[in-house]
C-alpha cells in the first residue's frame, strides 16, 4: 500500500507543482475609437516612373514531421511528440484557468481574501487534474514543466514564489528534486534541441498538422 502511495506520487507531485500558479502577460484591446484613428502607411518603390506600395513582410517558419535514419532516435522523437500532444493542451488549459484567477484577485480588498481564494483555487487545481496526472509518467511532468515556463515566461519556481511564498517554492523544489526534475527548469528553443523540437510539435499542433 505504501509503495503504491509512493508510485502515484513520483508520477503526479512535478506535474501538480508546477500547476500551482503562473502569471500571463496582458495586452489590452484598443476601443472603437482607436481603431478608427489607425493609419496604415506603406513604403514605396518607384519601378520605371510607377509608385508600387511595398511592404515588409515577417518570417515565416514552415516545419514538418521530423524522420531519423535512427530507430532509436525516431522512436524517441516520436515520444516527444505523443507526450507534447498530451500535455500542451493542459498547459493552455491551466493557463486559461489561472489568466481567470489572476484576473479576480485584482477584486478582492485585502490579502486575507486573496488568500483564501487562492487556496481554494489550489485545492480545485488538485481535484480536477489528479485523476488525469496519475496516468501521466515523470517525463511528461518535467515536460509541463517546461510548458509552463513557455507559455507564462516564468519559471514554476519564480510563479510559486511570487504567489505562496519563498518557503514553499524552496520546499516543492526540494522535493521535485527527489524525482531528478527542477522546477527552475527553463523552456530554451534557440538552444536546447530537444526545446527546437517541442517549438515544431507545437507550431504543427497550432496549424492542425498533429
Amino acid at each position: 500500500m505504501i509503495i503504491d502511495i509512493f508510485a502515484d506520487m513520483k508520477r503526479t507531485v512535478i506535474l501538480l507543482f508546477s500547476l500551482i500558479i503562473c502569471i500571463p502577460a496582458f495586452c489590452g484591446e484598443p476601443d472603437n475609437d482607436d481603431k478608427q484613428k489607425r493609419v496604415f502607411t506603406a513604403l514605396s518603390t518607384i519601378v520605371d516612373g510607377d509608385t508600387i506600395p511595398s511592404f515588409q513582410l515577417m518570417d515565416v517558419n514552415i516545419y514538418a514531421r521530423r524522420t531519423f535514419s535512427s530507430e532509436r532516435k525516431q522512436r524517441k522523437y516520436d515520444k516527444l511528440t505523443r507526450n507534447v500532444i498530451k500535455m500542451y493542451p493542459i498547459a493552455c488549459e491551466v493557463k486559461g484557468v489561472l489568466v481567470e484567477t489572476y484576473l479576480y484577485l485584482q477584486t478582492l480588498p485585502d490579502d486575507k481574501a486573496r488568500d483564501e481564494h487562492l487556496e481554494k483555487v489550489e485545492k480545485g487545481v488538485w481535484d480536477q487534474y489528479l485523476p488525469i496526472m496519475k496516468k501521466c509518467t515523470l517525463a511528461q511532468g518535467k515536460l509541463l514543466i517546461k510548458l509552463i515556463d513557455r507559455e507564462c515566461n516564468q519559471t514554476s519556481y519564480d510563479l510559486i514564489k511570487a504567489f505562496i511564498g519563498g518557503f514553499k517554492a524552496r520546499f516543492y523544489q526540494t522535493f521535485a528534486s527527489l524525482f531528478g526534475a527542477t522546477l527552475k527548469k527553463e523552456y530554451d528553443p534557440e538552444h536546447d534541441d530537444e526545446d527546437a523540437m517541442i517549438e515544431e510539435i507545437i507550431w504543427m499542433i497550432d496549424n492542425d498538422m498533429l
